[in-house]
């Protein structure tokens, strides 16, 4: 490791892949999510999610909790420790790659050697997920930031993306 990433090393107390997921598509739901304000679990889009959870993969471990973090799916292959991540859609691809790289983090700070995967699915595909000095250093940068947003004593403004409108949250927004 190089020694740039060493004096980066902070701590992730408190910090989810949750979160981590949520920062890199939405702020607002950042703050939100880290004052429990739990979004409208009728929403379709929650429901999808959750069978998927569910019923992918069904023959592989599935939510491992450890610490802060809830793995998918993990499975050993040849040897190699694989932290599994299962999403409806590629559409948040870089949250995705996020989240899973917030795990593998945990994980290299523990001692635990592991490699990610990212499943889609409904696109039957999958996607390779390596934490490196670049991808470290990106996720260093956003803990941080994640850090002062749910410092605040508000949310940040809404802003229109083009995810609101399939957004479990949208009514704290846009109601």
């Amino acid at each position: 490791m190089s020694k740039a990433v060493e004096e980066n090393d902070i701590d992730i107390t408190g910090i989810t892949g949750t979160l981590i997921w949520y920062y890199f598509v939405c702020k607002r739901e950042v703050w939100l999510m880290s004052r429990q304000i739990v979004a409208d679990q009728s929403d379709e889009n929650m429901d999808w999610g959750r069978f998927l959870h569910e019923h992918a993969y069904a023959r592989e471990k599935k939510e491992i909790a450890w610490d802060s973090i809830k793995m998918d799916a993990i499975s050993n292959v040849k040897g190699q420790l694989v932290v599994a991540e299962v999403k409806k859609t590629s559409s948040y691809l870089t949250s995705a790659k996020m989240q899973v790289l917030f795990y593998l983090y945990s994980l290299k700070k523990a001692g635990v050697d592991a490699v990610g995967e990212l499943r889609f699915p409904e696109e039957k595909r999958r996607e390779a997920v390596i934490l490196d000095e670049a991808t470290e250093m990106k996720l260093m940068e956003a803990i941080q930031h994640i850090r002062r947003i749910i410092a605040k004593d508000s949310p940040p403004q809404p802003e229109k993306i083009k995810f609101c409108g399939k957004c479990a949250y949208r009514e704290f927004c846009w109601a």
